[in-house]
């Protein structure tokens, strides 16, 4: 039997792939991008559409997408006709960069469709992510936990995917969250926050056609093509608060079910840049600021990517910082912006590289230099070299502990005679999660255990104040409305601080093991990440599980609980 249904759907198809061949070939031929509306779920963006009203955009067979202060881009049947020609010209002698993309007719009526939303009346267009300051109040008012934010998101119903994005971030700022992760798996996508270094689920049932929306969104703000989608792309864009600006840093790679996005939300008010702020115990701190007062050497912060070894070396240029210095970094990137710092970021397509950026710092008369990561010979030359001609220079290297710094520095070429005399202290370091004061809950410890304390504060170095902790207490988390009901609220640092003095340069003349360097500190007073890690534990700042995921596990007291 003939079906009449089956007939009208393939002719709708026939008609579809017409249209979009013809627009393809429009696209080729006058050298602009093709983009498809209705299959990559484009979203059209309300500021965007209260710029063309819809008898213009009819008119001119076109239909804005995206606006920020000063750029717009429109999907355009064809930018020549005179119609669409004049509305373009006339957003250029506005100020606006103009960006379009050739579509079909059936995209313009997909586009066309969202008209029906937007209210009569227009607001002011903003070139950041507008979250109002009435929505920003009303989220964080009823964003607690990781609950609510998916209660959000659960019940959202407006068409216009950019609110969503809205709850998203304001959302992710509630929770004090530093990334944001999104992520397509199969048939749905999932969101997840990474709040004080640990990633949380939020929401994982995202349609695959909402998540396209909000990746799409994602890119026009990041100011990244929309029709790239199998290659690395990586932007920014800004979310505008009255009191301040978020910078949002965003990177999308391809994966096996579509597009990967992490956006690091890099909010000025959570940049702990006092010194004193970061953890150290009072012993510690007093080696730090006496190294960092002195007009020269080579000062070293080692540890994995996300331990918070920029945040310290900012404090560092924060506590040396006057007007009677000059200090310029070179940064990949740029994190943060420091006040009375000339910041310089790698640029490998300008041939700016850390090596290089050194070379010309040096020329700009620096009293104290920042080098984002110490990576190749050339830099770590120059850098020891910069140490020992009377600046003080800053750095990370990517080891294990503050002991591993020597032996790559050696396995990057340095010469055992420059590189002892130019090292004054390297530190490695670690970020734990921080107990909620609010909720945790005291363990009570057996006798064994508090023999095991005894003994382990008994051996530590005698620098330490150990009159802290004769009366040692050890928490758990547990959860309530002030921490999000993680328990947790907030990271801190855990340190080892390596002190190069003369013992030290003089057994790195003789090419020593790590073991043998590791002894030697031990002798001088040493105190290990996992010892003051542990410290932390017995002062109620954060826990043995916190302490063993960032260090590994505590043997005595393993051996203990046995």
């Amino acid at each position: 039997m003939f079906n009449n249904k089956l007939l009208q759907e393939q002719l709708q198809k026939a008609r579809r792939f017409a249209e979009e061949s013809d627009a393809k070939r429009r696209a080729a031929q006058i050298g602009l991008h093709y983009l498809d509306i209705v299959s990559t779920r484009v979203p059209t963006e309300l500021k965007a559409m209260q710029k063309i009203s819809e008898i213009s955009a009819r008119k001119a067979l076109l239909v804005p997408l995206h606006i920020t202060k000063t750029k717009i881009v429109v999907a355009a049947f064809d930018p020549r006709l005179p119609e669409a020609h004049t509305i373009i010209e006339s957003l250029k002698a506005e100020g606006f960069s103009v960006e379009i993309y050739v579509v079909s007719r059936l995209s313009l009526e997909h586009g066309w469709g969202y008209y029906k939303y937007v209210p009569e009346e227009t607001k002011e267009i903003s070139g950041k992510v507008d979250i109002n300051e009435e929505n920003l109040r009303i989220i964080l008012g009823e964003v607690k936990t990781l609950k609510d934010l998916e209660s959000h998101l659960a019940n959202f119903s407006s068409p216009f995917i950019s609110q969503m994005l809205e709850i998203i971030l304001a959302g992710a700022m509630a929770l004090k969250a530093s990334d944001i992760h999104m992520e397509p798996v199969d048939e749905t996508g999932i969101l997840r926050l990474r709040i004080d270094g640990i990633l949380h689920t939020v929401f994982d049932k995202f349609s695959l056609h909402v998540y396209k929306s909000v990746i799409t969104r994602i890119k026009l703000l990041s100011n990244l093509k929309l029709n790239i989608t199998n290659e690395p792309q990586d932007g920014r864009f800004t979310i505008g608060l009255s009191d301040r600006d978020i910078e949002v840093r965003t990177s999308i790679i391809p994966s096996e079910y579509g597009e990967t996005v992490v956006m690091r939300i890099l909010d000025p008010l959570s940049l702990k840049v006092n010194l004193e702020d970061l953890g150290w115990r009072k012993d510690d701190l007093i080696i730090v600021k006496e190294t960092i007062d002195q007009p020269n050497g080579l000062i070293l912060n080692t540890g994995p990517t996300g331990s918070g070894k920029t945040t310290t070396l900012y404090a560092f240029l924060k506590s040396v910082s006057t007007p009677e210095i000059k200090i310029i970094t070179v940064e990949d990137p740029i994190e943060y912006h420091l006040d009375g710092v000339s910041q310089t970021q790698v640029n490998s397509n300008a041939n700016y590289t850390f090596a290089s950026g050194l070379r010309s710092i040096l020329r700009q008369d620096p009293d104290v230099i920042l080098i984002g990561e110490i990576r190749d010979k050339e830099t770590a030359e120059i850098a020891l070299e910069s140490s020992l001609t009377g600046h003080l220079v800053f750095s990370t290297l990517h080891t294990n502990d503050a002991i591993g710094a020597i032996p790559r520095f050696l396995d990057l070429g340095a010469k055992p005679n420059i590189l002892g005399p130019a090292l004054s202290l390297i530190i490695a370091q670690r970020l734990v999660r921080v107990l909620c004061k609010k909720c945790k809950e005291e363990i009570p410890l057996s006798s064994g255990v508090l023999s095991g304390i005894d003994s382990f504060i008994k051996n530590l170095s005698s620098r330490v104040d150990k009159s802290l902790y004769t009366n040692p207490h050890m928490f758990s988390a547990k959860g309530c409305t002030e921490c999000a009901g993680l328990g947790y609220k907030g990271r801190i640092s855990i340190f080892e601080l390596f002190v190069v003095n003369d013992a030290i340069r003089e057994l790195i003349y003789k090419d020593p093991t790590e073991m043998d360097l590791f002894k030697s500190a031990k002798n001088q007073g040493m105190v290990t990440m996992q010892e003051d890690g542990f410290l932390k534990v017995l002062q109620g700042i954060t826990t043995i599980e916190e302490v063993e995921r960032a260090t590994g596990t505590i043997q005595w007291l393993k051996e203990i609980n046995k």
